[in-house]
């Protein structure tokens, strides 16, 4: 189908949605809200058309003047000023809204589970991977998300063997779903005397929140178990059994959280992890056979792929997937820099998946 063709397309499913929407006789059924959500998606890509066509419109017009034998000279230096200005804004209009007519990926709007594990390299991939987990604590809260902690494993020095947080707010998987996978980083540990660099990492797994209508889990497939909490949390999680930990048998995936105040709180979260655990199982495996068919991605999501490296000595920060580096390394830690790396990382996926249907 033809750009223009696409362009028509939208702007009559939009006014069709319009005039069913207007005169339905059932405004609080599924369908009906089914159609909102897709007439409220179709609004900013109609916005986008107008202007577009609007510019073409104008450029149309001061085309005609400029051809125009008798036209006045000065009038047509204003006109050919003017065209030429609209002229350089048209190929972004157009890349902005063949960005918005993309398929969408239907996770992209929902909440994220956020898992950092610590990989090789002993204490110091601990001590790394707390400081990712802040990282993207910092920059939950900049941007103006939830960032709740469901579950935080010491190793005793400062670092963590694992943490898991659920992370609420707009956009949160879109912008964040490229994060998956083995974050390197390169420095002078702590507890190295001699001055040596060491390499170590950290796995970081982002996963769309899932909820209780994406998975069927039968509960005579869990296990669950109840523990004293460990680490920060003051007295109470000392003294009652309030971790709870889920075992879904025919998968072998455990979950735990230990960070509410409560076995009932701990056990709701918990049952979120799983779900989102399992859903991102199905997500993934289903990914896996649409990639074959892509010609370009960003990365395939797997959490064993090498993706940043993070070189101390140096202040540099190394996106390898696309071959970004900056040298700000302080300020991306800190969370204040974050988003140039995931601007960057969706930009690419874009232009990858514009590049597929030119």
């Amino acid at each position: 189908m033809k750009f223009d063709d696409k362009l028509d397309a939208v702007v009559a499913r939009y006014d069709e949605l319009n005039a069913v929407v207007s005169t339905h006789s059932d405004p609080g059924s599924s369908n009906y809200t089914k159609m909102l959500r897709e007439l409220s998606d179709l609004g900013d890509v109609v916005e986008a058309v107008q202007e577009l066509r609007r510019l073409q419109a104008d450029m149309l017009d001061l085309k005609e003047m400029l051809n125009e034998p008798d036209a006045d000279a000065e009038m047509k230096a204003m006109a050919q000023e003017e065209y030429h200005d609209l002229k350089e804004q048209l190929p972004e209009l157009e890349k902005k809204v063949q960005i918005m007519l993309l398929p969408k990926d239907m996770d992209d709007e929902r909440n994220a589970i956020l898992e950092v594990r610590a990989g090789t390299g002993g204490d110091e991939a601990g001590l790394f991977a707390a400081e990712l987990f802040r990282m993207y604590q910092r920059y939950a809260e900049a941007v103006g998300w939830r960032f709740e902690a469901l579950d935080y494993s010491e190793n005793g020095i400062g670092g963590v063997k694992e943490a898991t947080a659920l992370i609420s707010g707009a956009g949160v998987f879109s912008n964040l779903k490229f994060e998956s996978g083995v974050h390197r980083v390169q420095r002078v540990p702590v507890t190295e005397s001699g001055g040596r660099i060491h390499t170590s990492a950290a796995t970081v797994a982002v996963m769309p929140e899932a909820q209780e209508v994406d998975v069927h889990i039968n509960p005579a497939d869990l296990r669950i178990d109840t523990y004293r909490s460990q680490g920060a949390g003051g007295q109470h999680v000392n003294t009652t059994d309030s971790a709870v930990r889920i075992t879904h048998i025919p998968s072998g995936v455990v979950v735990q959280c230990q960070d509410g105040r409560s076995q009932h709180k701990n056990k709701e979260q918990a049952m979120k992890m799983l779900l989102t655990q399992l859903y991102d199982h199905q997500r993934r495996t289903q990914e896996a056979e649409h990639a074959a068919n892509r010609k370009s991605q960003v990365g395939s999501g797997d959490r064993s792929e090498r993706i940043r490296t993070y070189n101390f000595p140096q202040g540099r920060v190394t996106d390898h997937r696309i071959n970004l580096t900056l040298y700000k390394l302080d300020r991306i830690i800190a969370g204040e820099a974050l988003g140039e790396v995931l601007s960057a990382l969706i930009s690419e996926d874009q232009a990858a998946r514009l590049a597929e249907i030119a």
